[in-house]
């Protein structure tokens, strides 16, 4: 009896000094009510736009917390809250609030979307970013280094004033959420990095550089959508959306990061060789990765691959291309993407009627499936309910209009008898008329009958 007091005891304190952590996280986040819109313009603000119902919302709230404690105790000039988006929907939607849960940092009159992953590093890394300079200035070579030791992709201008640093500013304005933005003078840069022309803006990334070139590169906010990622990524439906912008095909092996086996292993290290050995061939066109698992691209593309296997996917027009024969070596991976780039592979998928048929069809099935798997009752409840009402108004409007119908042609029919009762009567009250009223005859015929009746007198 003694231990089992303990227990409970030591559960009691145990919840109590969670509870309390809980408590001290939660004080660094605020509360924010409709004056928030007259007061924040002072301060920088990273803001949660919640609901209270919200699933998604709430798996957020203790990394929310997180958030503010980490941001509060390193002295962060970045204030924290949350909004119940529900109870203040006015200044939600002056904030372009669609969904739940929206994160934003307000700067001023400027509002900046957070679209990364819902991890506490992931979020003060985007805070710091953008509550900073725009454009961060490198004023020695010591300096670079520690940039790019700290920071696996970012972007440096090198130069004076001219109009590709005023284009500079104004996409790294836009993109500023996505990744870094420096400048500086061509002192601080190392003896390895050779510039064709100034003034010039180059990328740092897996390991190397590359120069912006407008004449083969096209608008800089194209090229910088393009390089803001690595050359090779572990990629999942959240990256996949993201590549989109790019505008480029993205090469994925499909492999179970579990499996120890060679061939998924293999398939691997040939995506990513490709991707390091040939990007000037193919950087332009292709993005390169892999993904664990085969759940999400079976359901994304509506067909069941097998894995380890290899699929490329055009972001742009939901098309997929195949290899028709398994990849095996390095030339087997770049004699299929040549064949993608000659337009000789076969397409599959797309955006048409029958797809989108197909794909309403898929996601039905799939939406029915995965809540009759989950919870069969819950499943009958949903689906069966609603049937069932539908069959039953069904067969109150079939019977509505049979006997609707009866009830008519008896009505109709009664009316018509009495009608023609009313109009001529039985046969005996016709034939009594008949004989009560008096006949008419000629005029002639009269006047002889009148003569007859005179002479009798």
């Amino acid at each position: 009896m003694g231990a089992v007091m303990k227990e409970r005891l030591r559960l009691l304190w145990a919840t109590a000094f969670a509870a309390f952590i809980l408590a001290v996280d939660a004080s660094f986040v605020e509360d924010l009510d409709e004056s928030f819109k007259e007061n924040r313009k002072d301060d920088i603000w990273l803001v949660d736009f919640y609901a209270p119902w919200c699933g998604h919302c709430k798996k957020l709230e203790p990394v929310w917390n997180e958030v503010g404690k980490e941001m509060g105790s390193i002295g962060s000039p970045v204030k924290v809250g949350k909004m119940d988006a529900t109870s203040y929907s006015s200044i939600a939607s002056e904030f372009g609030v669609r969904g739940y849960p929206t994160i934003k940092l307000l700067k001023g009159d400027l509002a900046y979307n957070y679209r990364g992953p819902r991890t506490k590093d992931d979020i003060i890394e985007f805070a710091n970013r953008v509550a900073g300079p725009i454009i961060r200035y490198l004023p020695s070579q010591q300096m670079f280094e520690h940039v790019q030791k700290r920071h696996r992709i970012f972007f440096l201008y090198i130069g004076g004033e001219s109009p590709l640093k005023e284009r500079y500013i104004e996409v790294a304005s836009e993109l500023i959420v996505y990744t870094y933005f420096f400048s500086a003078s061509e002192e601080i840069l190392p003896e390895y990095v050779t510039l064709p022309e100034m003034p010039a803006v180059l990328v740092f990334k897996d390991g190397t550089y590359f120069v912006y070139d407008e004449y083969e590169d096209g608008d800089l906010t194209a090229w910088i959508n393009r390089e803001r990622f690595q050359g090779y990524l572990n990629i999942d439906g959240f990256t996949l959306y993201e590549l989109g912008d790019t505008g480029k095909l993205v090469a994925i092996a499909v492999i179970d990061d579990k499996d120890v086996s060679a061939e998924h292993g293999r398939l691997k290290s040939i995506v990513q060789e490709v991707a390091k050995n040939y990007r000037d061939h193919f950087h332009r066109n292709f993005q390169f990765g892999h993904m664990d698992g085969n759940e999400y691209i079976n359901s994304l593309l509506m067909d069941d691959l097998k894995i380890p296997t290899l699929v490329v996917l055009n972001t742009s027009n939901q098309q997929y291309f195949l290899p028709h024969k398994p990849i095996e070596s390095t030339e087997d991976l770049v004699q299929f993407i040549n064949d993608i780039l000659e337009g000789t592979a076969e397409a599959y998928g797309g955006d048409g009627i029958l797809q989108r048929i197909k794909r309403i069809i898929y996601d039905a099935k799939s939406t029915v499936g995965s809540v009759f798997k989950s919870s069969p009752l819950l499943g009958c409840f949903l689906f069966g309910l609603p049937l069932g009402v539908i069959s039953i108004m069904c067969y109150g409007i079939c019977t509505a209009d049979t006997e609707g119908g009866s009830d008519e042609a008896e009505t109709s029919k009664k009316e018509t008898t009495s009608r023609d009762l009313t109009d001529e009567g039985t046969e005996e009250e016709q034939e009594e008329e008949y004989s009560e009223s008096p006949v008419e005859l000629p005029e002639r015929e009269q006047e002889q009958k009148t003569i007859l009746e005179k002479k009798r007198d």
